[in-house]
């Protein structure tokens, strides 16, 4: 079992083909992670489709990923749901399956109080005995779980980080201030990967790293190697392939991007998400074709 997590770790894109899950183009696409350099794998977040999964289909990609991968880098399993017994059922799946940790969202549309939180948070960490990250996206959730609220959380057995994108830099600085030594501070937005790491962060999980693994991942190596000018000049030059993945809501264009080189069979996504429209197709085309990547 893998220990370290941080780095460039990628929110999977879940291939579909014909109304299914298209376990073939996904096991080549969980190699191409691998073998280019992403430390580690996200399956069942937001940019895998987790909402229009199946709870059946839920787990089993999960299962299918974690075999796949044979322990080569971390799996973070996507676990997270607005009802905390569901949240409870599919982390306890995660870990037979074997997974390294999960990752679980605050809670969407109950739009629970800090104390709600706080207590969705800790009834699961004391129901699965499986190392938990946190995930703060207020833009998708509709509330904001404060600084405050995940330091006192930081203190509990089995939470073990937490992945933010609110954008905020000061909250996640706070984070950092007020939670436990050892709180592992993950970047949920892109744009924000290398200021995440002045404050103490120790990686993202990334929708970017889905088309440009090693490109991604040398941006950590190069900041934790003391090179902070390379992480820079990295950084910079993945903000128009970030922006691109962003012309729609996520995961359409970075889905999308990734059927343009070839890395998955089928473009294909499940109701209410939709194929892009052809006018932002022509910009992500040119910011492909602009980053070298098509």
């Amino acid at each position: 079992m893998i220990n370290t997590i941080g780095g460039s770790i990628t929110a999977l894109i879940t291939p579909f083909k014909n109304g299914e899950v298209d376990y073939e183009s996904l096991e080549k696409f969980i190699e191409f992670q691998i073998s280019n350099g992403s430390d580690g794998l996200v399956p069942c977040g937001t940019t895998g489709e987790s909402a229009t999964l199946t709870t059946k289909e839920h787990i089993d990609v999960i299962d299918f990923t974690v075999k796949k991968v044979k322990g080569r880098i971390p799996v973070i399993a996507g676990t997270g749901s607005n009802s905390t017994m569901e949240a409870i059922e599919l982390a306890r799946s995660a870990k037979s399956s074997g997974a390294e940790a999960h990752l679980s969202i605050t809670p969407y549309y109950n739009k629970p109080t800090q104390e709600g939180l706080y207590r969705h948070f800790s009834q699961i960490a004391a129901s699965v005995d499986l190392p938990m990250i946190m995930y703060n996206v207020p833009g998708r959730t509709g509330v904001n779980m404060l600084s405050e609220t995940v330091a006192k959380l930081s203190k509990l057995p089995g939470i073990i980080g937490i992945k933010e994108a609110s954008s905020n830099l000061q909250q996640a600085a706070e984070i950092m201030e007020y939670s436990k030594s050892g709180f592992i501070l993950l970047s949920g937005d892109d744009f924000v990967n290398l200021p995440i790491l002045s404050v103490g962060g120790s990686g993202a999980v990334s929708v970017t790293g889905n088309i440009t693994p090693g490109l991604s991942s040398s941006l950590f190596k190069a900041y934790f190697a003391g090179d902070h000018e390379k992480a820079k000049k990295i950084h910079i030059s993945l903000l128009p392939i970030h922006r691109a993945m962003f012309l729609e809501t996520n995961p359409i264009p970075v889905k999308t991007a990734a059927h343009m080189m070839g890395l998955i069979g089928t473009l294909e996504f499940r109701l209410p998400l939709c194929p892009m429209k052809n006018e932002n197709l022509e910009k992500l085309s040119a910011a492909l074709k602009a980053g070298g990547l098509f």
